[in-house]
């Protein structure tokens, strides 16, 4: 079954109360909160991101999927626990050794909450293999990580299958989980390589209805 996580990232000023609650009702399965720390990317959204998020647990049922794309993962991890997430992604690229990636997978399952690593579209996927048995999710970014609205980057495709043939060889259980620059007429490549969570921000906020768009997304 695939799953939706709605980007919050590009909600209008002033209507964030309005929009998370027609969220809800349209049945999205995870709010997405784009972390960003003006330094591994260049947009600076942690603390509007950290306020939606609490915003959200305090009206919502609805999980939490918090995405970090921070350069001080561990000092993000802390602080976004508060919030109880149903899992923190962070990027493979802000580690500086294995010793790294494996202290953040640690420190995020010590909140008892999921853990996904991310990996940018240069990345070579390959890389982050041997931690697939410590994870629950793969986030694979299909734009650069950093704005919204990007166009959907078509190599990426081959990246996600190969991805799931490595899974299913080796009787692995993790999400795949796609961002950036998915909608209606790029969903089905991306289900057909093999995700199952995708990411939409900009297609379902710019829709009359959050509901036909969402559902439609889901379809196998």
């Amino acid at each position: 079954m695939v799953e939706v996580s709605a980007s919050i990232l590009s909600v209008k000023p002033k209507e964030e109360s309005k929009t998370f609650f027609a969220l809800e009702k349209a049945k999205t399965d995870y709010f997405h909160i784009d972390v960003m720390d003006g330094k591994f990317v260049s947009k600076d959204t942690y603390q509007k991101m950290f306020e939606y998020a609490s915003y959200i647990k305090r009206i919502s049922n609805t999980p939490l999927d918090v995405h970090l794309m921070v350069e001080d993962v561990a000092e993000a991890i802390d602080e976004f626990s508060a919030v109880e997430p149903n899992i923190i992604t962070f990027h493979y690229e802000a580690c500086k050794s294995e010793e790294d990636v494996e202290k953040y997978i640690k420190l995020i399952k010590s909140y008892n909450c999921k853990v996904g690593i991310s990996v940018k579209p240069e990345t070579k996927v390959e890389e982050i293999y041997k931690f697939l048995p410590f994870i629950h999710t793969v986030l694979i970014m299909t734009v650069e990580p950093g704005k919204g609205g990007q166009t959907f980057l078509e190599d990426m495709v081959e990246k996600i299958a190969n991805l799931k043939k490595y899974i299913d060889e080796n009787n692995l259980e993790i999400d795949i989980e796609v961002d950036g620059g998915i909608n209606l007429r790029t969903a089905p490549e991306v289900k057909k390589a093999g995700a199952n969570i995708l990411v939409a921000g900009t297609a379902i906020l710019k829709a009359v209805d959050y509901k036909v768009i969402i559902d439609e997304l889901k379809l196998d």
